[in-house]
């Protein structure tokens, strides 16, 4: 079973990444009542994880050991990248 809220008067699901938006990435989550949408990732580069040293590279830059809230784009694209 999938979470769903709305966002904006419309019925989105929630944790989803999805293609698009601003950004490469986006997702809807919940911040308490509210319902946030977090765009994340740059629309021009790849994801390279399956290249060992630019995955440890991205990891260890963006802090991904400790990647913080879910409403955070960093917790995403670390998430992502794992």
């Amino acid at each position: 079973f999938r979470l769903m809220a709305t966002y904006r008067g419309k019925r989105v699901s929630l944790n989803k990444v999805r293609r698009g938006g601003s950004k490469k990435f986006f997702v809807y989550v919940k911040e308490g009542n509210k319902v946030k949408k977090v765009s994340f990732g740059s629309k021009d580069m790849k994801i390279r994880k399956n290249n060992k040293a630019a995955r440890k590279s991205f990891l260890a830059r963006h802090r991904c050991s400790n990647a913080g809230p879910k409403t955070k784009a960093r917790y995403w694209s670390c998430k992502m990248w794992r």
